[in-house]
């Protein structure tokens, strides 16, 4: 890597933008000071986003020539520029750093082309455009006349792109997000057509893959709020905000939005869209589109397509998978078995919609998951599979039936291979489906690629930034990467959010218990069972805290109680594992495990560092070979 091979133009990421002319940084058109070296750092970064630029290369860059300690001066020039983006490496929005590789930029990157517009400066003196290059010796002259047709042409197109960006419609946006749009009904029951259609229009926009669009949990947030556009939009690190309204009256809806250009707070944008409530879907997407237009989105041939695609749907059957969708976002027990329910009047309603088999997919398997342990896994890997089956055929291209059977595949059905292509393929059809990337960052973790586990997490948070069980499942990635004091100061800054969030309190407790602090942990453990009730993960490790800090009386007492009521604990045989390993019982671990195998266990538990005593022993290498997992 060179100098010559840096950026030559800006180049744009959130708020801020990169001019390797000049040497210069700026935030909202503001000036930030950054030293030669760092700046070059930066610039290296930024010319290959997404990708790990090795430390090696780095230092052919900013130290080709010495032999000095480069490391230290690396270290230091990558302080220096989250020092100057207000970023961080525990939590980094922009600049992350790969564990003895080198350095990877997270956020979108727009290179800004205004070379045509730089070649139409009109001299002050003459009102003419600049002479152009002469030829050496020629004193003064063209090298030929056709220098001036080229200079005509030049100043013409760029005189064409001064007015297109000029023009008060065209306003270029890499990030948005979509703000609850409120519902203007008399019926204020009718809230939850205004939430469904929110999230929609999000899963619509999150098509186009040139957009960074916020994810519903996030944008749902600001339900109600007070807040400025300009704050909200600093809070979520974009640069355009839609917001608009929902009236229904009968069977006819109307939908009224607006697009803001939050930098320079203009209102590029605003048109309203009414029809029959089984048009719903139509509507949506002529507001998608209209969006992607006025914010100057590259739309790909087959996300063109994906927006001109919209169905009919009846009535009720939107009704009640909007509602469905709105229970499952709660992600309690309770609401996991009102949102299958609302699912299936759906699919009753009309059997010809592949959104709510998705939808019932997603419900059954997280039902089954370790977090809920509403259904045994027997019963929810079977369902989710048959419902996410169900909706590929009745439309192949819907991304989140493809992450939906591919999450139930990775939980219960072992089956990598394929489950890996099918995230793959929800991630290419909905790039901005934080779900998608979420849930194939643990597919990556089980197949023990931890750094790209970890920067998939990273892609799902700047989707959704707000998300409180992907900040969790950041600290639970990094407890497996036994840096317990990351985990800790990251969960942290999520319970901040709502101290009752049960996991976060589970991921502290986790964290706590490996660095022994055993009270601590008890303390967490107990919080998180006060606040959602008993489950198989939650006793299981307040039993394994129990008795690795010496109390294995209560311990042992838990593990009888997980084994004996099934109510209760659904699927508890890899969590009755947990405690023996805790209890220091090897033999009567395995057999648990063992048990755990022959039930379709979720194998994500075995990545906790609680299963580390026993991690070399050949039997938990075996379990690993018959599961398909990397040993």
């Amino acid at each position: 890597m060179t100098h010559a091979s840096l950026l030559a133009r800006r180049a744009r990421f959130g708020v801020f933008e990169a001019d390797p002319r000049s040497g210069e940084l700026t935030k909202n058109g503001r000036r930030v000071r950054l030293q030669e070296q760092p700046f070059q750092l930066l610039s290296a970064l930024l010319q290959r986003p997404g990708e790990v630029v090795t430390r090696e290369e780095l230092q052919g860059l900013l130290w080709p020539r010495t032999i000095v300690d480069y490391d230290h001066g690396l270290n230091k020039a990558v302080s220096k520029i989250r020092e100057a983006l207000g970023d961080s490496a525990e939590n980094p929005r922009f600049v992350e750093t790969v564990a003895r590789r080198g350095y990877r930029f997270l956020a979108d990157v727009a290179v800004i082309d205004d070379r045509a517009a730089r070649a139409f400066v009109a001299d002050p003196a003459t009102n003419a455009a600049p002479a152009p290059d002469h030829a050496p010796g020629a004193g003064g002259t063209l090298r030929k006349p056709a220098a001036w047709m080229g200079l005509t042409l030049l100043s013409m197109a760029a005189l064409l792109a001064c007015l297109h960006l000029w023009s008060p419609r065209a306003q270029a946006a890499h990030s948005l997000a979509v703000l609850p749009l409120v519902n203007m009904s008399d019926d204020g029951s009718q809230d939850f057509l205004a939430d469904g259609m929110t999230a929609e229009l999000i899963t619509q926009l999150g098509k186009v893959s040139s957009l960074r669009v916020i994810s519903r949990t996030s944008a749902m947030a600001y339900k109600g709020a007070s807040k400025s556009l300009a704050t909200i939009a600093r809070e979520l690190d974009v640069d355009a905000v839609v917001e608009g309204t929902v009236t229904r009256s009968g069977t006819h809806v109307r939908i009224s939005a607006e697009l803001v250009h939050v930098p320079d707070d203009k209102h590029i944008w605003a048109n309203s869209y009414e029809g029959d409530v089984r048009d719903s879907l139509t509507l949506q997407a002529q507001v998608a589109r209209a969006v992607a237009h006025e914010v100057q989105a590259t739309l790909s041939h087959g996300e063109q397509a994906a927006l001109d695609r919209a169905g009919v749907v009846d009535p009720l059957a939107y009704e009640n998978y909007l509602k469905g969708r709105f229970f499952l976002n709660k992600r309690t027990g309770d609401d996991l078995r009102t949102a299958i329910r609302y699912f299936r009047q759906a699919i009753e309603t009309d059997r010809s919609y592949a959104e709510a088999y998705s939808g019932l997919a997603d419900a059954y398997a997280l039902a089954g998951d370790w977090e809920y342990g509403v259904l045994s896994s027997r019963e929810a890997f079977p369902k989710a599979v048959e419902a996410a089956t169900r909706a590929l055929e009745l439309d192949n291209t819907l991304g989140e039936a493809h992450a939906s059977l591919a999450f139930a595949l990775d939980l219960y059905g072992w089956n990598w291979d394929v489950a890996g292509s099918e995230f793959e393929t929800a991630i290419h059809l909905n790039p901005g489906y934080a779900t998608a990337h979420h849930w194939y960052a643990w597919h990556l973790m089980l197949m023990g690629k931890n750094a790209e586990a970890i920067a998939e997490l990273r892609r799902a948070q700047s989707l959704d930034p707000l998300s409180l069980i992907v900040g969790a499942d950041i600290a639970d990635a990094l407890c497996i990467n036994h840096d317990f004091d990351a985990a800790i100061e990251l969960i942290g800054r999520t319970l901040e959010l709502d101290p009752r969030f049960a996991v976060g309190h589970f991921e502290l407790g986790q964290a706590l218990a490996q660095l022994h602090q055993f009270d601590q942990a008890i303390a967490e453990f107990q919080k998180a069972i006060d606040i959602s009730g008993h489950s198989s993960v939650l006793d299981s490790n307040l039993a394994y805290a129990y008795a690795a800090s010496g109390r294995k009386a209560e311990a042992a007492r838990i593990a009888r109680d997980m084994e004996a009521q099934s109510a209760t604990y659904p699927s508890p045989e890899a969590h009755i594992a947990l405690v023996h390993v805790g209890l220091g019982d090897r033999d009567t671990a395995f057999a648990w495990l063992n048990k755990a195998y022959g039930a379709g266990f979720n194998p994500s538990i075995l990545l906790r560092p609680a299963f580390d005593p026993i991690r070399t022993d050949t039997r938990f290498k075996d379990l690993l070979r018959r599961i398909g997992l990397p040993t």
